[in-house]
């Protein structure tokens, strides 16, 4: 069957990442920024490998310099988003991006964000929250300001704090003061971790940042000990099947854990990443994964139950998104 309009819930997006790559160039043309290097002759996003990945994705988003950039990225991302059958969405919004983590600035960016949101939502019928993200290559000191401005702007919107980043730099537990301040001020919280660092980075998740979701957690697989504890602590993962694959992560879908962690009782669910950068959507994912496994209109629906119960956003919104998801 075509998974276009079936209706998904994705929980792992960042926002900058989901930038169309014409959005990009256009803004880039607006603004007379050189973006040599960023993009191949087909017009799409230029990376080897992850590494390399995030150094073109900084400078992609370079060219978002002020809250109209990203009243107009919010916009263009939801659209893309909704014509994939998404009706709840969770993103990644740092303020490292937003206004340098100042305050006051990070709420003006904010504002913008949440106005198009709004105004996608009574468009297209999608819901978003975000997700304050620190960045962990650029290390603890900055988190901490991260989550400052996290705990000033928590509210119906901003429900959740998490980390992206280079998983090779620093350890899970030099981001515990940002998680501990973030916790307090009563966000719920997530964490990359499982995609690169192996088990042990889920461990130090688990035990120095408490957080309730993993970003991929997919190697996790790993270690039996470990992944019993997972589906005792009921720790749900955001798995991006197809950037898993896309940066080598594995080598194909059929290779992909997500199934073997679903039968174990593991509590998965999909999402996409950063789509244009990997060439996916989320109607794409559900293909890849209908095709590898034999998943159908039930398991999917399964998957966004899961995906709706773990979100991070108030109990009216979740029972909103359930009943659409039964419809």
């Amino acid at each position: 069957m075509s998974w276009n309009q079936f209706p998904k819930v994705e929980l792992h997006l960042h926002h900058e990442g989901a930038a169309p790559p014409a959005f990009i160039r256009q803004l880039a043309h607006e603004k007379k920024v050189d973006l040599e290097g960023v993009f191949n002759e087909d017009g799409s996003y230029a990376f080897k490998d992850f590494v390399h990945f995030l150094s073109v994705y900084e400078a992609a988003t370079s060219v978002l310099k002020s809250p109209e950039d990203y009243a107009r990225l919010t916009t263009a991302v939801l659209e893309e988003c909704a014509a994939n059958g998404v009706i709840y969405a969770e993103s990644f919004i740092s303020p490292d991006f937003c206004g340098g983590r100042d305050v006051g600035a990070w709420k003006e960016y904010l504002h913008a964000i949440q106005e198009a949101a709004d105004q996608a939502e009574a468009a297209h019928g999608i819901t978003l929250k975000g997700i304050v993200t620190c960045i962990r290559h650029f290390g603890g000191e900055w988190a901490k300001e991260t989550a400052l401005c996290a705990a000033e702007t928590k509210s119906d919107f901003i429900t959740g704090f998490g980390m992206g980043g280079d998983e090779n730099q620093f350890t899970q537990g030099t981001f515990k003061w940002a998680f501990d301040c973030a916790r307090e001020a009563g966000l719920q919280l997530t964490t990359h971790a499982g995609e690169w660092g192996g088990p042990e980075s889920i461990r130090q998740a688990l035990d120095d940042l408490k957080v309730e979701r993993l970003g991929h957690g997919v190697q996790v697989i790993e270690d039996a000990a470990l992944m019993q504890r997972v589906i005792d602590e009921g720790v749900t993962l955001e798995v991006c099947p197809g950037s898993n694959v896309v940066l080598g992560v594995y080598p194909s879908i059929k290779d992909h854990p997500i199934k073997k962690l679903r039968d174990a009782g593991v509590k998965v669910t999909v999402s996409t990443d950063d789509p244009p950068f990997f060439h996916t959507t989320m109607t794409k994912e559900y293909e890849m994964l209908e095709q590898a496994f034999g998943w159908g209109a039930e398991d999917f629906t399964a998957l966004n139950m899961t995906a709706i119960d773990a979100a991070f956003c108030d109990a009216d919104t979740k029972a909103r998104i359930k009943k659409r998801l039964e419809a």
